[in-house]
C-alpha cells in the first residue's frame, strides 16, 4: 500500500532530474510504500526517453505525467498530487538531492489523517566567495517554507485550494501555498532532520537579468495575501532602482532641454547610485573578471528590467504595487 506520494515538477532538465531520482531510489523507507511521480511541465521528449529508461521498477513504482502543454510548476504539482495514491504528498525538485532519511523523516512528523503540513531543512553548498546567482540561491536555506523541500498531507492540500496556477514561474507559488495553509489554520511544522541539498544550478552569463520577470508575481501574492506579504516576506519599495531610473531621467531631459547642469547632476547622480548598486552586489561575491564584468553590465541593466516587470504586475493583477 502506498502511504506517500513524491511529486517532482520537470522540464528539459534531464541530466538534473537522474540526479534527483537517483536520491530518491536510495531513500531509507520501504520501497512499497512510495511512488515516485514525475510530471513534464509540457511536451519533452528527452526527459520523456530518460524516463522510459529508469523503468522497470517494481518497488518504488514511478509514474511519468506529461502535461499537454507548458503551464508552470505550479501547474505540475497540481496535476502530480491530484493523481497521487498516497494520503501524503511530499515535494521536491528537479535539481535538489535528498538525503536518505528525508523520507522517513517527513512520514514519520505526519499523520495522514490530519490537515498539517511539513517544511524541512535545505542546504545549499557554496563557497566563502559566491558568485551573485549562488548567493541568491543559498537565500532558500532561511526560507520559511518552499516546495523544494515539504510535504503535507492530501487532505490539507484539497483544504487549502492546491497551488494557484497563475504562478506559471517558480516564483511565490510556494509562499502562495504557505499563506493559504495559514488561512485555513493548517499547522506547518519545522522539521529539520528532513534534509534536502539544493546544489547551485549552472547559469548563463548576466542570467540576473532574465531573473527580474519574476518580480511582477510578488504584485499578485501581495495582493491575495497583503498582510501576510507585508508580516513574512516585507519586500520594501525598490527604492534604489527608482533613484537610479529618475537620476538617468534627469540626465537625458538635461541633454534634450540642452541644460547642461541638469545633465551632469543626473549623470553624475546615475553613475554614483549605479557603482553602489555594482559595490553592493560584489561585497563578498566572487572577484572573477567575469563575474565582475557581469556585474558591471547587468547593474546597468537591472533597475529599469526590475521596475518594468513590477510595474507590469500591478497593472496586470491591478494593485498598487509599486
Amino acid at each position: 500500500m502506498i502511504t506517500v506520494s513524491i511529486v517532482i515538477p520537470t522540464y528539459r532538465r534531464p541530466k538534473l532530474l537522474i540526479n534527483c531520482l537517483k536520491a530518491l531510489l536510495l531513500q531509507k523507507f520501504d520501497k512499497r510504500q512510495y511512488e515516485i511521480i514525475v510530471v513534464s511541465d509540457g511536451p519533452d521528449n528527452e526527459t520523456a526517453q530518460v524516463f522510459n529508461d529508469w523503468m522497470g521498477y517494481d518497488y518504488p513504482v514511478m509514474r511519468y505525467l506529461p502535461l499537454p502543454q507548458k503551464k508552470g510548476p505550479a501547474a505540475a504539482r497540481n496535476y502530480g498530487w491530484l493523481n497521487a495514491r498516497g494520503s501524503i504528498i511530499a515535494f521536491t525538485d528537479d535539481d535538489c538531492l535528498p538525503d536518505a532519511h528525508w523520507l522517513h523523516e517527513m512520514v514519520a512528523n505526519c499523520n495522514p489523517e490530519e490537515d498539517v503540513a511539513l517544511t524541512g531543512k535545505v542546504i545549499v553548498p557554496v563557497g566563502k566567495r559566491p558568485t551573485d546567482y549562488e548567493q541568491n540561491t543559498a537565500h532558500l536555506q532561511t526560507a520559511d517554507f518552499i516546495t523544494a523541500n515539504c510535504a503535507c498531507t492530501k487532505k490539507a492540500l484539497m483544504k487549502a485550494g492546491g497551488f494557484d496556477e497563475q504562478f506559471s514561474m517558480a516564483w511565490r507559488e510556494d509562499s502562495d501555498l504557505e499563506f493559504k495553509f495559514i488561512n485555513n489554520k493548517i499547522p506547518i511544522k519545522k522539521v529539520e532532520s528532513a534534509v534536502v541539498v539544493h546544489p547551485v544550478r549552472s547559469s548563463k552569463w548576466g542570467v540576473s537579468v532574465k531573473e527580474q520577470k519574476k518580480t511582477m508575481y510578488n504584485a499578485l501574492l501581495y495582493k491575495k495575501f497583503p498582510d501576510l506579504y507585508r508580516k513574512k516576506i516585507n519586500q520594501k519599495s525598490p527604492v534604489l532602482y527608482y533613484c537610479i531610473i529618475a537620476a538617468f531621467m534627469m540626465m537625458i531631459i538635461g541633454l534634450v532641454c540642452r541644460q547642461h547642469s541638469i545633465a551632469s547632476v543626473g549623470f553624475a547622480g546615475w553613475i554614483g547610485l549605479t557603482g553602489y548598486f555594482i559595490f553592493k552586489r560584489l561585497y563578498k561575491t566572487s572577484l572573477s573578471l567575469s563575474h565582475i564584468a557581469e556585474m558591471i553590465v547587468t547593474s546597468f541593466i537591472i533597475p529599469f528590467v526590475s521596475v518594468y516587470w513590477q510595474w507590469y504586475g500591478a497593472v496586470k493583477y491591478r494593485v498598487l504595487f509599486i
